[in-house]
């Protein structure tokens, strides 16, 4: 399994922000790890993320409620999940559906 490094998503998050705007920089560097750790933790021998979805969300929580960047944490959140869950072999993709409501 990928895993995705703290330099990778201290890129990722830059680039977010020059992308869309907002402060650049970690506010808690030690809450960054944690969120970056804590989808790999087990317990008695036991993974307690065992799947790559579980592993995913974990990551992108841990990101998001951990607010360990100045600004963008739920971008970068929702972002890295992504990323990670692409860099093994989750295809995501998108449908597009309008749906009308009758007048």
């Amino acid at each position: 399994m990928k895993r995705l490094s703290k330099e990778q998503v201290l890129l990722l998050h830059s680039q977010l922000i020059e992308s869309f705007g907002g402060s650049s920089g970690v506010r808690d560097d030690n809450l960054l790890d944690s969120a970056l750790e804590t989808p790999f933790q087990t317990f008695d021998g036991e993974e307690l993320y065992p799947t790559l979805q579980a592993k995913a969300a974990r990551l992108g929580y841990g990101l998001i409620k951990n607010h360990c960047m100045i600004d963008g944490n739920k971008r970068i959140g929702a972002h890295a999940m992504l990323v990670f869950l692409e860099l093994n072999g989750v295809e995501i993709g998108t449908h597009r559906r309008i749906y009308m409501k009758p007048y």
